[in-house]
Parts: structure tokens; sequence; C-alpha cells
């Protein structure tokens, strides 16, 4: 069964720092063209750890809809 969370990131605030793709167990999380974090939401299984480890506080998990 699919987690009812994935993860998002405000890319407002990310540094890109890259903390989150190291703790993602599914690869999920990378830092895009050097600028911010993204999330793959279809490989995310919202465990949680990106954003329990990401300094800026950028990542928050979100309930999926029918579209992801």
């Amino acid at each position: 069964m699919a987690s009812r969370r994935y993860a998002r990131v405000d890319r407002t605030v990310c540094v890109a720092c890259g903390a989150c793709a190291s703790v993602c167990p599914k690869g999920a999380a990378a830092v895009s063209h050097g600028c911010w974090a993204e999330i793959d939401p279809a490989a995310c299984v919202g465990c949680g750890l990106c954003a329990k480890t990401c300094p800026a506080g950028c990542i928050a998990l979100a309930e999926r809809t029918d579209d992801r």
C-alpha cells in the first residue's frame, strides 16, 4: 500500500545543501540545478527523514491527492 503522504519543498527557503538527498532511502530527493531540492512524488514513501534532516526547514509532508 502506498503512503498517503509525500514530501514537498519550499524552493524560496531551500539552500540546496543536499541533506535531504543524502538521507532519502528511496532516492526521491535531489538538488536540481544547484539551486533547490526537488522530491519525486512518485518515488517518495512519505517517511519524513528529509524533513527532519533539512537545516533550512523547507520540507514538509503533504497529503497525496489522486494525481500525486
